[in-house]
């Protein structure tokens, strides 16, 4: 789905550049240019933004201990 309409970027590419290194909204903005024109767009490019943050996280957290290993 397009996000910005002023730079053609898509909720896609803003997950991509989030598992690619881009650890904030700002960054995102800088590399992509969303939110940069008329600004419409901010609100849903902060959502996904955090939204892929958070499944990048819970999914780093599950990674943490291997299968077998409990913690105590």
């Amino acid at each position: 789905m397009y996000v910005c309409l002023c730079h053609g970027v898509t909720d896609g590419q803003i997950r991509e550049a989030i598992y690619e290194g881009c650890c904030s909204y700002r960054e995102v903005r800088e590399n992509l240019g969303v939110g940069t024109q008329c600004g419409k767009c901010a609100c849903l490019a902060k959502q996904v933004v955090r939204e892929t943050l958070c499944e990048v996280q819970s999914s780093q957290a599950s990674l943490a201990y291997p299968a077998g290993f409990a913690a105590a």
